[in-house]
């Protein structure tokens, strides 16, 4: 399989921060939109990319949640709509709003996940809620805003994935577990492969019109909603936390803070580094190599590069079309 998973040697290290990426960069008179720009990842790419000059939206499921985040971290005039990514009829109406509004959209930075439930949890279409959230409401969203983005001459769509891509693939004729056998890590997996293959056959089909996709694997980043789902028990078994339940901070194994964590998506976001090059796995603020070697996650080691059930082009534009028809129910 040829690939374009090759480092280009930006500069940048896994401790480099959200602001060391935008270094110099204006972003005034882009259009940005972040689902979950409110918390975690979410609120320091928000606050980057503002602090930038960009203009930014965020989308949230509690509007007034939103606003009371972003007004607390000093983001007050961020833009905030309603977003529910499980409800096909919000998704849909954020997208007319935005459209009606005759923006365009520079940037769509899909961020927002949900935390592996325990317990099989479905939407009201009997979509296991990690694929309908993580994956398919941002499909459906982006679908909905492609006019915004070619009226932008030049846009990118980064999707927020997961080292987890590396453990996982999409199971095909079960894709919401239906027929039992429900594991929380695996259902997280799965959409996170989703995400890397949703950038790679975007930008298949949309770089013609300027419209370039990309996966941005953050890093594990402790004390988000996200990540601390786990219980203290678990993040300090997996060497994330100390007996104190402080993080531990280790950027080289993979463990950030939010602002370092952050960085990987506004590079993909912005860096004009990767202006001629899309449809690629990120990680530490570079292009991750591709790795097939069995790695085990340990205390030290938390394996991330991008492995090639996650950028296979035949699987991306199978997964596109399986999307289409999900999306049809």
């Amino acid at each position: 399989m040829t690939h374009r998973q090759h480092p280009i040697g930006s500069g940048f290290t896994a401790a480099s921060t959200a602001d060391d990426v935008l270094a110099g960069t204006d972003l005034t008179g882009k259009n940005v939109i972040i689902t979950g720009g409110h918390a975690g990842i979410g609120l320091e790419a928000t606050r980057a990319l503002t602090k930038a000059g960009a203009s930014v939206t965020v989308g949230a499921r509690t509007p007034d949640r939103a606003r009371a985040a972003l007004a607390a971290s000093g983001l007050d005039g961020v833009e905030v709509s309603r977003l529910d990514l499980i409800d096909p009829a919000s998704v849909e109406a954020f997208a007319d709003r935005w459209r009606a509004s005759g923006r365009p959209l520079h940037i769509l930075l899909n961020s927002a996940g949900a935390p592996a439930p325990a317990e099989l949890e479905q939407d009201s279409r009997g979509y296991e809620v990690q694929f309908a959230t993580n994956h398919l409401g941002h499909f459906q969203l982006t679908l909905g805003l492609l006019p915004a983005l070619r009226a932008a001459g030049g846009a990118r769509v980064v999707n927020v994935t997961s080292g987890a891509q590396r453990f996982g693939d999409i199971h095909w004729d079960d894709p919401h577990f239906a027929d039992g056998g429900y594991n929380p890590g695996a259902a997280y997996a799965q959409s996170k492969v989703a995400n890397v293959l949703f950038a790679v056959e975007l930008d298949r089909r949309w770089a013609e019109d300027r419209i370039r996709g990309y996966a941005a694997h953050p890093g594990v980043i402790v004390g988000t909603a996200l990540n601390s789902a786990a219980g203290p028990d678990a993040l300090r078994a997996q060497g994330l936390i100390d007996e104190a339940g402080q993080p531990i901070i280790d950027p080289e194994a993979g463990k950030k803070t939010p602002q370092q964590g952050a960085a990987t998506l506004v590079f993909g976001a912005a860096s004009p580094l990767l202006a001629e090059i899309g449809g690629v796995y990120l990680k530490d603020s570079d292009i991750s190599p591709l790795d097939d070697e069995a790695k085990p996650v340990t205390p030290g080691s938390i394996p991330a590069d991008v492995a090639s059930h996650s950028i296979d082009p035949q699987s991306a534009q199978r997964l596109w079309e399986l999307s289409v028809r999900l999306l049809k129910h």
